[in-house]
């Protein structure tokens, strides 16, 4: 959520640039349709983190926006900060990329016919700008030092100012400030920006700019110490700031379409001066809003903002991801949000939603259990990589706990890739999936019995249950076979609970279905601690005739404990 900075000032207000930009915006709604010709995009990332699920969408829709008109999606690395860059930023940006399924047609790696593409290959070519800027007065040279700048914004802040800064050193005639620069005095290179910025056109907000008169803008800076949005272009290290080197690259690489957070809408008019005075033809942009959580705060850790090696090392499935970054402030008509990434590039278009975009790790997880059914149908790669991370989960597990093992290991992976198939559709990660089934694979405690008024009538039909079951062999033990077993049990119980009816009162059909209900919970209660999971027979199947009887059993015992023989004789009369 964007709050509007407003301070008055005698009897004017100023408004921060951003809700300036935004106030401006006009109502017509822009066009969303692709271009008719290739596009050309760029993801120009700063090597001073990791990739995220923000950085991720960035990416995304400029890789999509490039693949569905036949153009050519290029990776660039903005590498000009390098107090701030991560050692191994770089390299972590090319393996979460490829992961993810987007793959560049050039870049820094790969090469390509405008290289080279890390800026800090670059710097002549941002000089010779620079150069240009500042001879036809685009730009000056500014030798305020650190100390100076911080003192001016300091008392500008006390003033409820904004702390721009106040052109002081534009007072320098240009051959002066080139011998001091000649003589190596540090100084910094500032875009002078015009009173009225251009205004451009947003594929998502219309068209945009400060609009103000320029007796207006001369009327109200009258009124309050004078201040400029001057941007850094050169800084006193000699590297281009992003806003120099951004425009640049994007013209010298043929950059057609720009897709970015609304964050950076504020630099774009900066960026249009740019433009003009370069008397170069601007990309089309579009401002995409920014990730917030549910209660419209921006995403922290403890949410969604982990970094993509996160949701990889935690075994989200790459395409699941990219499905719901593509959600984040795109619509679409197709009437299921299951979208995989080659199907995303036929129905790609530019209907970006404005404002910022809710994110919801509920709808993540729907499409993790979508692309587990699909993977286990079509048995590829996929699945086998599924197996593969449970069985090392398990593994580890036994190690960790020794004596709980009840699946052979040479056993191990055909009952992981049997219970997928069972129970696909509950596949969020992989060691929440064994966490779930866990009882498949190793004994734990059972959850705590709960109490029910027909605890005394499950008591006396345990011994029908364990007989039935007894009855079906090894050599029989399969899932269809027990199903007839637990259906002859349920015919032996029926005529049970209607003979004790006979001898008190009539048991009614809603009753008997209680019954059979309870019995049934009774058995995922012997079979599986009381958790969740597949259906009882494919259980027993699975786990084999031996667990299955002595589990059984044991719960029998317990049950008898829960179930004094005074509450049993209280329930019969």
């Amino acid at each position: 959520m964007i709050a509007s900075r407003r301070v008055i000032v005698g009897s004017k207000a100023w408004t921060c640039c951003r809700c300036r930009l935004l106030s401006t915006a006009s109502e017509r709604r822009p066009s969303q349709k692709l271009p008719t010709t290739p596009a050309r995009t760029r993801f120009a990332p700063s090597p001073t983190g990791y990739l995220h699920l923000g950085s991720l969408r960035t990416a995304l829709f400029n890789y999509l926006t490039a693949k569905a008109t036949g153009g050519q999606f290029i990776l660039r690395v903005e590498d000009t900060d390098k107090k701030r860059t991560v050692e191994d930023a770089e390299s972590r940006l090319y393996q979460d990329l490829k992961w993810a399924g987007l793959h560049w047609d050039e870049g820094p790696d790969i090469g390509g016919p405008y290289g080279p593409y890390k800026q800090s290959e670059r710097t002549p070519l941002y000089h010779n700008h620079a150069e240009n800027l500042l001879n036809s007065g685009y730009a000056y040279r500014c030798f305020c030092t650190p100390e100076r700048l911080k003192n001016l914004a300091k008392e500008r802040n006390g003033l409820g100012l904004p702390t721009d800064y106040d052109r002081m050193c534009t007072n320098i005639p240009k051959e002066q400030a080139d011998e001091r620069s000649a003589k190596g005095e540090v100084h910094v290179v500032r875009l002078k920006i015009p009173d009225v910025a251009p205004v451009y056109n947003d594929l998502v907000y219309g068209p945009i700019g400060q609009r103000r008169k320029t007796e207006e803008v001369e009327s109200l800076r009258a009124t309050m110490r004078p201040s400029y949005e001057d941007p850094v272009l050169i800084k006193s290290d000699g590297l281009p700031t992003y806003h120099l080197a951004n425009v640049v690259d994007d013209h010298h690489m043929g950059i057609t379409h720009v897709i970015r957070a609304v964050e950076w809408m504020p630099s774009t008019p900066k960026h249009m001066v740019m433009y003009k005075a370069f008397n170069w033809e601007p990309p089309a942009f579009a401002h995409v809003g920014l990730l917030q959580d549910d209660s419209r705060q921006k995403l922290s850790k403890r949410d969604l903002a982990t970094e993509i090696r996160g949701f990889e090392k935690d075994g989200f499935f790459a395409e699941a991801l990219v499905n719901f970054v593509a959600l984040f402030g795109w619509s679409h008509r197709l009437g299921d949000d299951f979208i995989n990434l080659q199907d995303l590039v036929k129905s790609f278009d530019l209907k970006f939603t404005k404002g910022n975009t809710i994110t919801s790790s509920y709808k993540l997880f729907h499409l993790q259990k979508r692309y587990a059914e699909k993977y286990v149908r079509e048995g590829g790669k996929e699945y086998e990589s599924m197996i593969d991370r449970l069985h090392t989960i398990i593994e580890k597990y036994f190690v960790e706990h020794p004596g709980t093992q009840i699946c052979p290991s040479n056993e191990l992976k055909d009952r992981i890739a049997a219970l997928l198939r069972l129970d696909a559709a509950n596949y969020t990660k992989p060691d929440q999936f064994f966490e779930r089934l866990s009882q498949f694979f190793c004994s734990q405690p059972r959850r705590e019995w709960k109490r029910h008024p027909e605890d005394p009538v499950l008591k006396d039909s345990m011994d029908i249950v364990r007989n039935h079951f007894r009855g079906v062999s090894s050599e029989r033990w399969s899932e269809a076979n027990l199903k007839d077993a637990f259906s002859q049990m349920a015919s032996t119980l029926k005529a049970k609970w209607d003979h004790d009816g006979d001898l008190a009162h009539d048991l009614d059909p809603a009753s008997v279905k209680t019954r059979m209900t309870m019995v049934q919970h009774l058995l995922r209660w012997a079979l599986f601690g009381g958790r969740p999971g597949p259906a009882l027979m494919a259980t027993m199947d699975l786990l084999g005739r031996d667990v299955s009887l002595q589990r059984i059993e044991d719960a029998a015992a317990e049950l008898d404990a829960i179930v004094p023989e005074t509450e049993k004789t209280s329930a019969e009369e």
